[in-house]
């Protein structure tokens, strides 16, 4: 960083190069009271170099004239006096002075030239970090406080016409004078703080530039942002109207063919034909019931507008009443025992999760056994479902958590493929993680992990009815 805004010499530089000046000449005189002349001479110039380099060019001229007329008063006869009584002696007395003014130039302009570089060197590196680092949200505000660090601002905001676009530190209501940098059109950078000199002002300037370039970089990003925001939502609509052109008119098709034929007066059915056909139109109603509350549910995950209620509960039991709702005819073998402790959860979402993994564990199996198991972790229970099906290949187990994403189509019936997204985003709002795992020997293990309730807590029964998930249109 850049340091406060200063003169080359400070007040306190000043004052150590008179000091060394005062002191060395003084030393060097009673030192080399009547010595050689040409000795002294060089001797001399030490002091001066000293005091140019430390003090600056003035004070540097003022001491090879001090030094100069010192030279005269005590080591050119007659001694004591400003007379010369040789010409040798005066040429001397006059290269010495020349020789001493040229010295001390040429030490202040390489110390200028030194501190030139070094403040460039610092001022390269500053731009370049700017430069380099990627635009994000708060790329704007960190640029302003590089600025308020570098020149030791109170404040320093950008402004788009009347309008603050940025900001950091105290910029309004201040009654220290303000300084305005124009950034860009219509753009300008202004600081609050000390005034600046010509080299600050500069650097300035071209930090205001960087955060025109850093404001124009964040839009774009901005939009690009939005563009992607509306390119997801397209290409989520597309695949609502997709589910609602084929997968919810299916049972829809098969309730009206059934109730069409139950209306036709010129068709006798027989009691187990009409039974049949009423049978179909429960079963096509209750699957038309399941397509729209996974809609909702998902419409409500993404509008992140679910309430979660968790409490202490025994996972034994929610996975009993989840497995209420099996496809007859499934293999389950379930490992999981009354002795595990509870679980912080919402019982009613957690048994949604039970009932959806177990599912699509058994639809994957084909007729396999699916194993239900429970460990426990100091803080954790971890809850498994274990299907032994063809599995899911590592780089496709984010995918099917995508909503409506049915991996390879190979499924034919009439899922919309939002129960692992649900699944996912219910045990997530509940504070725990769901992850995917190869099965040892072939298949896809499910596995849910939560926390485990609360010491004080988990006194409280879980046994209670579960409570069915709860939403809030806020």
């Amino acid at each position: 960083m850049i340091a406060q805004s200063r003169p080359l010499r400070s007040p306190a530089r000043t004052w150590l190069g008179l000091g060394l000046g005062v002191a060395g000449l003084a030393s060097l005189t009673a030192t080399l009271a009547h010595g050689n002349l040409t000795n002294t001479a060089l001797l001399y110039l030490v002091p001066v170099v000293l005091v140019a380099a430390v003090g600056g060019v003035w004070l540097g001229l003022a001491t090879a004239i001090a030094s100069d007329l010192l030279l005269n008063w005590y080591f050119v006869p007659p001694y004591h006096t400003l007379s010369v009584d040789r010409r040798d002696n005066l040429v001397a007395l006059l290269v010495y002075v020349l020789v001493a003014v040229a010295v001390s130039l040429a030490v202040d302009l390489a110390a200028r030239q030194r501190a030139a570089a070094a403040r460039s060197g610092i001022e390269a590196q500053l731009l370049a970090r700017i430069a380099s680092a990627p635009v994000v949200d708060q790329s704007l505000r960190q640029l302003l406080g590089h600025v308020q660090t570098a020149f030791n601002m109170r404040g320093v905001a950008l402004v788009e016409g009347d309008t603050v676009v940025a900001s950091v530190g105290a910029v309004g209501g201040s009654a220290t004078p303000a300084l305005e940098v124009e950034a860009a059109p219509g753009l300008h950078l202004i600081a609050v703080g000390p005034t600046l000199f010509a080299e600050d002002r500069r650097l300035l300037g071209r930090l205001a530039a960087a955060a025109a370039r850093t404001l124009e970089a964040q839009r774009l990003a901005e939009q690009a942002g939005r563009a992607a925001q509306l390119a997801e939502v397209d290409k989520l609509r597309t695949a609502i109207l997709a589910a609602v052109g084929h997968d919810l008119r299916t049972p829809l098709a098969s309730i009206k063919a059934a109730a069409s034929s139950l209306r036709a007066g010129d068709v006798s059915f027989s009691a187990q034909d009409r039974d049949e056909l009423l049978e179909t139109v429960e079963e096509s109603a209750d699957r038309l019931d399941d397509l729209v509350e996974n809609l909702l549910a998902m419409s409500r995950l993404q509008a992140g507008v679910l309430s979660v209620q968790s409490r202490p509960v025994a996972l034994d039991e929610v996975v009993a009443r989840a497995l209420l709702h099996t496809p007859p005819g499934a293999a389950l073998d379930v490992a999981i025992g009354d002795d595990l402790p509870l679980v912080s959860a919402d019982p009613g979402l957690l048994e949604r999760v039970v009932a959806n993994l177990v599912s699509n564990s058994v639809t994957a199996s084909s007729g396999a056994a699916v194993t239900l198991r429970a460990t426990t972790t100091s803080s954790t229970v971890d809850f498994a479902v274990v299907d032994h099906g063809p599995g899911v290949p590592a780089a496709d187990r984010d995918r099917i958590f995508a909503p409506f994403q049915r991996l390879d189509d190979r499924r034919a019936d009439g899922g919309l493929g939002l129960g692992l997204a649900i699944a996912r985003g219910f045990t997530e709002a509940m504070g725990g993680s769901l992850h995917p795992t190869q099965t040892p020997g072939g298949g896809l293990t499910m596995t849910v992990t939560l926390p485990r309730a609360a010491p004080e807590s988990a006194g409280r029964s879980g046994a209670d009815e579960p409570s069915r998930p709860q939403w809030t249109d806020e």
